[in-house]
């Protein structure tokens, strides 16, 4: 690549990074668009760096545990980093201790204890409130145990973040970054392949079984979810090229995404207070029961919804034509 090309993208990572400082949810911003000469290679360097960066300004607040903020924007940024590899992986000589399954194992760590903040949190601000004197009561016990397993989850998270295998993978990842390798497919320009960088997230995605299941508490719609955030996340990577009406499929995705998330929260939290120390039986709580039952029926039609909208022949066979139109114009 020429000297003019690498001040170029020099100049595209710093713009970057001064829109990502300002961005507190942890959601990537659309990128500006690369000169159509810029490689594969450099444009999922780009990506890589600015995931990187990112874990490491987080981790100082994960540890000190004074907000489940920066925990959530440490998961995200775990999630992007592993699609960007895996999305660009056939233009990247990558070290071999840099796989997607060092990274996945730290992200689990990260998982449970995400996931009991959200129970508390739903529980302290969203439940507890409506609920009558006496339900209330009888949660104490429930609130206890999800503190102490919170805490027993974060030290298993510190341990991962401390671990050598973490940090000796950040490291390769940043020596990797110094001295970039890419394929032959990686020096190509970019913009001739943005529809190949894409599709093996988006094809078949409403294929899908989770999309016409009737159960809510369906395994499906948990993996589905996965599916829809992948591919969410590898078109967000490319959203500088779509047109107008793909990102308002990125949007519904990400509306998917959160009915779904929504969905799976609920069931967690009910599987949760349907233990053996169960409240919602012993002794029965129906007001309690009776919002999250509630609530799984306004987010279960919210999804319905959705779901039906996307699969309808005219956007699926609009989608199509949309993604396989990404870039054409350069």
């Amino acid at each position: 690549m020429t000297a003019l090309m690498r001040e170029s993208t020099k100049q595209h990572r710093t713009s970057l990074d001064a829109q990502v400082g300002n961005d507190p949810a942890g959601i990537a911003p659309e990128p500006t668009p690369l000169d159509p000469l810029h490689s594969s290679g450099d444009y999922a360097l780009d990506l890589i760096q600015r995931q990187i960066r990112r874990l490491g300004k987080l981790q100082a607040e994960v540890l000190a545990d004074h907000d489940p903020e920066p925990l959530h924007q440490l998961r995200v940024s775990l999630r992007r980093l592993r699609t960007a590899l895996s999305q660009f992986g056939p233009a990247l000589v990558l070290p071999e201790s840099v796989t997607d399954r060092r990274i996945a194992a730290v992200a689990r760590r990260t998982g449970l204890c995400r996931d009991l903040d959200v129970l508390q949190l739903r529980l302290q601000q969203q439940l507890l409130p409506r609920l009558p004197g006496d339900e209330q009561q009888a949660l104490k016990g429930t609130m206890k145990r999800l503190v102490r397993d919170r805490s027993q989850a974060f030290d298993t998270l510190k341990e991962a973040l401390h671990s050598s295998r973490y940090l000796k993978l950040l490291a390769r990842l940043n020596k990797w970054q110094q001295r970039p390798r890419f394929t032959p497919l990686g020096q190509l320009p970019l913009a001739a392949w943005l529809y190949d960088w894409q599709a093996p997230f988006t094809a078949a995605l409403f294929l899908h079984a989770g999309w016409t299941v009737e159960d809510p508490a369906a395994e499906a719609l948990h993996d589905l979810r996965k599916r829809i955030k992948a591919a969410r996340y590898a078109l967000e990577h490319l959203e500088a090229w779509c047109e107008p009406a793909l990102k308002s499929f990125i949007e519904e995705l990400r509306q998917a995404q959160a009915h779904l998330g929504e969905l799976h929260d609920l069931q967690i939290l009910s599987h949760t207070l349907g233990g053996s120390e169960s409240p919602l039986q012993s002794p029965p709580l129906p007001v309690l029961r009776s919002e999250l039952e509630g609530q799984q029926a306004t987010n279960w039609q919210r999804w319905r919804e959705l779901a039906r909208r996307l699969q309808q022949d005219s956007h699926r066979h609009a989608i199509h034509r949309h993604l396989l139109a990404i870039g054409a114009a350069d």
